[in-house]
């Protein structure tokens, strides 16, 4: 709990200073009082005096950056390690106790409890998780990180640079925003860089006068690897498309169950707990992590069932929770999982920043997009569905809105994704089945026209050699639904909102402008090319494939071979 800084704080600081030479460094404001308290540690806003005794501290270089520079200096309370110790000892023979009557392995989330507490006490260490931090999203235009002062941190001692900003909760349109960026930051985590924080509450975050979110403690971070991160997201993308084998897997995979003879015993349990986790409305998008926090704590008591919940999932569940407690007092009507299952969607389709795909993303998406993960059909269904939710992760979309279940139609930057992705070193998995299922589809059409044209002519006008095939009419809706995902692409809402759209000759002129400025910019060539080159390949195999196939049905004909 945040309070303000007394006289005792003012006279125990004078006699740090007095008997610590590194903060004579400082020049106190605030009349030497603190401007932010916890119960690790106490915040002062100082400036860092010039001159030869920071340049004997800290180098000649050092000292001219941050020699003058206003900064943040957090300072530990004294025996605070020993009263941690204390309730670590506590905390973990209470876990014991419990752990002789209740399932979950308690003790293993207690242990973790303490290795994060443990870590929040060492400074120089929550100095490298911020330089750390900084690397992966100081560069965000709506995202500031302070920077660490590591030649002045010590265990017990932390400088970074002062941030100026506002402590939530923020109001309004100013608080969502905040929501927001703050979500896609955590998802990223999540997806992309594994350096999580665990503690994202409104003390930690500020609003900048720019409208920035800033992030100013580093304590309560943990790496989630690679693998668990993405068999995560497989489990939640299980439990919602009810793929049971896709759930199962990750469910082992990610270590929640010991026992695989009893996953026809959990899967139901979850399924239940998922339902009172929305409220009753079983829709992943009104998911409440807190009360699932509940739900699989109640799951985890039964001693029956080998169940436990993996200790980082607690910390990423903790962590969730806080984030949408957040956003539930800006807005009541605020989803977290409705908001963040399109960035997630987006990431996975199309990831940025990545030279080579991770395995475990790999692994996933081929289990998604294909037909049992064999990489030979593609999950027609699933891709839409994908491609229509990815990209509600534009800003306008508004996760206080129910529009989860919305299959309407989307913009061209579904295009744009669809085409990344599948040309992306990500979606090559893809190609392969991709162009079998064109070559069936359009030997498909073309017998379909040739059957038609049999029937009309009464006969008289046969199919070439090698004609008249079968047709997989399944396939060809599922592949009809995605076309028409694409085709929406090419299709605008007139400004007053009626039902009309513009005429597509007009898309087609745009699109032909599009193709002229490509044509004519170097630099859009260049980078227009690999997208180019692959489609061009992604053809010609089409083509080849279809004479295969039609070559290939009028060799058995003549030779009276059946298929």
């Amino acid at each position: 709990k945040k309070k303000s800084g007394r006289s005792s704080g003012k006279n125990r600081l004078t006699k740090l200073v007095e008997s610590d030479p590194v903060l004579s460094l400082f020049e106190f404001y605030n009349d030497c009082r603190v401007v932010a308290s916890a119960s690790i540690g106490q915040v002062y806003k100082a400036r860092i005096r010039r001159g030869p005794i920071l340049e004997a501290a800290i180098g000649k270089a050092e000292a001219a950056k941050w020699g003058g520079k206003t900064v943040a200096i957090k300072i530990q309370r004294p025996d605070v390690a020993a009263s941690a110790a204390l309730d670590m000892y506590l905390i973990r023979r209470t876990a014991m106790w419990l752990s002789k009557f209740r399932g979950g392995d308690i003790v293993a989330i207690a242990d973790t409890f303490g290795m994060q507490l443990f870590g929040e006490l060492d400074y120089v260490r929550e100095a490298k998780n911020c330089e750390r931090f900084r690397e992966l999203y100081g560069s965000w235009d709506d995202v500031v990180v302070p920077t660490a002062c590591t030649k002045l941190t010590r265990k017990k001692v932390m400088v970074m640079e002062w941030v100026e900003g506002t402590k939530g909760p923020w109001k309004g349109s100013d608080g969502i925003d905040m929501v927001r960026i703050g979500l896609r930051c955590s998802t990223d985590q999540l997806l992309k860089s594994g350096l999580f924080h665990a503690d994202p509450h409104r003390g930690n975050l500020l609003r900048t006068p720019q409208g920035h979110l800033a992030v100013i403690d580093f304590g309560m971070m943990a790496d989630i690897p690679e693998g668990d991160r993405y068999g995560l997201i497989g489990l939640v993308l299980g439990l919602k498309t009810k793929d049971l084998a896709l759930a199962t897997e990750n469910l082992l995979k990610l270590g929640f169950l010991e026992d695989t003879t009893q996953v026809d015993i959990l899967v139901p349990r979850l399924r239940k707990a998922l339902k009172g986790a929305t409220g009753g409305t079983n829709k992943a998008s009104d998911l409440s992590f807190s009360q699932l926090q509940v739900e699989l704590d109640e799951i985890s008591r039964d001693n029956l069932l080998k169940f436990k919940i993996p200790p980082y999932i607690t910390i990423i569940i903790r962590s969730l929770t806080i984030l949408e407690g957040f956003a539930l007092d800006v807005d009541p009507n605020f989803r977290l999982i409705r908001g963040a299952y399109p960035y997630v969607l987006k990431q996975l389709l199309s990831p940025e920043g990545i030279d080579e795909t991770p395995k475990a993303l790999d692994d996933l998406l081929v289990r998604l997009l294909t037909v049992n993960g064999e990489k030979k059909e593609v999950e027609w269904g699933r891709l839409r569905d994908l491609l229509v939710l990815a990209e509600k992760a534009s800003k306008s979309y508004d996760p206080s809105k129910d529009n989860d279940e919305d299959k309407g139609s989307v913009s061209r930057k579904t295009l744009d994704l669809f085409l990344k992705f599948l040309t992306s070193n990500t979606g090559l998995f893809l190609k392969e089945p991709l162009v079998h299922e064109l070559a069936e589809a359009i030997d498909g059409m073309a017998s379909m026209g040739e059957s038609n044209l049999l029937r009309l002519s009464r006969g008289f006008i046969r199919p070439l050699p090698g004609g008249n095939g079968p047709i997989n009419t399944k396939r060809m809706e599922e592949m009809r639904a995605v076309v028409e995902v694409l085709q929406s692409a090419l299709e605008v809402d007139d400004e007053d909102g009626g039902e009309e759209h513009q005429d597509r000759a007009q898309m087609a002129r745009e699109f032909a402008q599009g193709g002229l400025l490509l044509f004519n910019d170097a630099e859009r060539r260049e980078l227009a090319a690999p997208i180019l080159a692959e489609l061009t390949s992604v053809i010609q195999m089409v083509a080849v494939e279809v004479l295969e196939i039609r070559s290939s049905r009028a060799i058995r004909g003549i030779l009276g071979i059946s298929a």
